[in-house]
């Protein structure tokens, strides 16, 4: 199996790992917060944490991957601003309509991609501009009902929106300049993220609340939901860096809205949510956007891949060459030859 096949199957997988446990969780968590009441989302996101770097610190223990060090100030900053966005968006929810929430994550997408041009320099197609659009538009009939605005809620939804993007672009570019994998940048960067939200956490809580964390009645169902929301958050979490690291962060935005779509679908036909022709349509149009995403971004690749492989033949041919070396050693050999521009000029006016 070659390289790209192996690197294909590894893609895969780790976009189905994302979309499985996401939704698992999601429906786990629905269960806790609506059913049983307990309404402490940024206290069990930093559980959730725990729980994962403790689960990985096991597998550290078994050998399973290999703890790589590299710049502490970027790990803790990494961290940090992880943690800060998950509470972000949690107030945005907070302070915001539902629909304006919806909208803020819809957000994180151009915003992702305006931040990544700018920046980082890279180019998106316009067939993947035009298929981002439809995305967008079949997940905002999908799931945008009301809009309704105020001061406060909004600059939160802009913070949570710029937090967010520059965390996850940080995902992707740290793995590649540093060269780790995702699991030794997740067991890095969880500590500071729990802790970060374990501090704030109880505090939000109880401003969206009016609730204390501490004080609430965990009854064995209560305590079974938790502990199976925090087990299936290692998955979560784990999917997440390595989707991020393995294709980019824009992509990993289409899978997340690809989950809202799967959470809705699967709310109606297991929970019985209320469903509408809107809903229906804007999950068809979001299906669309996405299949379109990803054949854009399979032909692309496709494209770079080809080029790469024709430019390695080439390079292989022009060694190869008898006539080339036979010109090679006449202009180092030859008497009396008019002396050539250097190389780096001749480069240098052919880029002018």
């Amino acid at each position: 199996m070659s390289e790209s096949q192996r690197f294909q199957l590894g893609t895969i997988g780790a976009l189905s790992l994302s979309v499985v446990s996401s939704v698992s969780i999601v429906i786990c968590n629905k269960a806790l917060i609506s059913t049983l009441g307990f309404t402490f989302a940024t206290t069990l996101t930093s559980w959730h944490l725990l729980v994962t770097f403790c689960s990985l610190h096991v597998a550290l223990w078994m050998k399973l991957f290999e703890h790589k060090p590299f710049d502490p100030r970027t790990v803790m900053g990494f961290g940090v601003l992880n943690g800060i966005s998950i509470g972000l968006l949690n107030l945005s929810l907070g302070f915001n309509s539902v629909g304006f929430y919806q909208m803020t994550k819809l957000a994180i997408i151009p915003c992702t991609v305006l931040l990544e041009t700018l920046f980082f320099r890279k180019k998106f197609s316009r067939s993947i501009q035009f298929s981002l659009v439809i995305l967008l538009f079949g997940v905002g009939i999908a799931t945008v009902t009301d809009l309704q605005l105020n001061a406060l809620g909004s600059f939160l939804s802009l913070l949570a929106v710029i937090t967010t993007c520059i965390a996850q672009i940080m995902t992707n570019a740290i793995q590649k300049k540093f060269k780790v994998s995702s699991t030794q940048l997740l067991y890095q960067s969880c500590p500071y993220q729990a802790l970060t939200l374990f501090i704030v956490g109880p505090f939000l809580d109880g401003l969206l609340t009016n609730q204390n964390v501490f004080a609430f009645k965990y009854t064995p169902q209560v305590l079974f939901f938790i502990v199976l929301s925090c087990l299936i958050s290692v998955s979560v979490n784990f999917s997440t860096f390595l989707v991020i690291g393995k294709t980019s962060a824009v992509t990993y935005q289409v899978l997340g809205h690809l989950k809202t779509c799967l959470v809705l679908a699967f709310g109606y036909i297991l929970l019985h949510d209320p469903f509408n022709w809107r809903n229906i349509l804007g999950i068809l149009v979001a299906v669309v956007g996405m299949a379109l995403y990803s054949y854009f971004c399979s032909l692309e690749s496709q494209q770079k891949a080809n080029e790469a492989s024709a430019q390695l033949s080439q390079a292989k041919e022009s060694e190869s060459d008898p006539l080339l070396s036979v010109e090679n050693a006449a202009a180092i050999l030859g008497d009396g030859a008019a002396p050539k521009a250097p190389s780096w000029k001749s480069n240098k006016d052919l880029h002018a």
